[in-house]
């Protein structure tokens, strides 16, 4: 990390093309609105921490959030159609097009990001 990352912290996070983070949604009781909420600053880390813990595509909303709005992810781009997640290699290709100019064959903007998740 150089020091202009130490001091303003992940550069990708400036970018206003870009989430800032991504949420999964998982209501708690159905036709409630209430949810549990889980976090990643990156959608492959994200998608990785929901798989890790047990939890299928169908089972939560993905969102996008950025500085000043926030955009449900389509879920053909994170998982299949037979409902199995998508992980690295294959959310990267996904994700090309979402993020034109962003995602490269052997590298990505978001390489600069903590990819590991959280949640409640």
């Amino acid at each position: 990390m150089s020091m202009l990352e130490k001091i303003l912290g992940h550069i990708s996070k400036y970018d206003k093309n870009l989430p800032y983070t991504y949420e999964a949604r998982k209501l708690i009781i159905e036709g409630s609105d209430e949810f549990n909420s889980y976090f990643s600053d990156t959608i492959c880390g994200l998608v990785e921490y929901l798989h890790q813990n047990g939890i299928k595509p169908d089972e939560v909303q993905i969102v996008e959030i950025y500085q000043e709005r926030e955009l449900r992810v389509d879920a053909k781009l994170f998982a299949t159609s037979g409902q199995r997640w998508l992980f690295k290699p294959e959310i990267c290709r996904s994700f090309k097009e979402h993020y034109q100019g962003h995602i490269q064959e052997n590298t990505c903007t978001f390489n600069d990001r903590d990819g590991s998740g959280s949640g409640p």
